[in-house]
């Protein structure tokens, strides 16, 4: 996957600098060029790395890629992000959703069958919310949290795991595939 760390390689950038990112980038030139019909580049918001699971930020390779040339064929959102709620805004957010620009006979079919099927509705696409920077609600240090450290919580994302620290409304919980996270309280759920 085109993914920070991997490619471009963390190891390739840590030893070799700038010259490590150019081979890199001369790596992928060559692989991109040289595909037949069309390249297929892939990126994963979450990998496992060395039995850990980590987050991971797309390549810096992929906004380097001519938008033209391009059809991107998924907009779901990083880390796991519902509509509105993207962590990073990329110049692929403007580009029209997958299959706007397909014109197969097979897709075409397709497309008119799911609008036979539901008219006017249209696949939502994820939009960035933007606010007025105004504070919301702030955490009340002397109010109790509700938490206890060894607590045993559940997150959607990352599983079981135990409370270690408890920073206002943040906890730093050990999780039993993740590792450990820091994470809000809302986030979690007692198990």
């Amino acid at each position: 996957g085109w993914e920070e760390g991997v490619f471009p390689s963390q190891r390739s950038i840590d030893e070799k600098g700038e010259k490590g990112l150019e081979e890199e980038r001369r790596l992928a030139y060559v692989g991109v060029t040289r595909a037949k019909a069309d390249a297929r580049i892939s990126f994963a918001a979450n990998r496992l790395v060395y039995g850990r699971w980590t987050s991971q930020l797309p390549s810096r390779f992929v906004d380097e890629l001519p938008i033209d040339h391009v059809d991107p064929q998924s907009d779901t959102g990083y880390y796991g992000a519902s509509a509105g709620m993207k962590e990073a805004k990329s110049r692929w957010d403007d580009a029209p959703a997958f299959g706007a620009a397909y014109s197969s006979p097979g897709w075409k079919r397709g497309q008119a069958f799911a609008a036979a099927q539901s008219p006017g509705a249209k696949p939502a696409r994820h939009a960035l919310i933007e606010g007025d920077g105004r504070l919301v609600a702030t955490a009340d240090p002397s109010a109790g949290s509700g938490w206890s450290k060894g607590d045993r919580v559940f997150h959607q994302k990352f599983g079981y795991g135990n409370v270690r620290v408890i920073e206002g409304n943040k906890l730093v919980v050990v999780f039993e595939k993740a590792g450990e996270k820091k994470v809000i309280d809302t986030f979690v759920e007692k198990a």
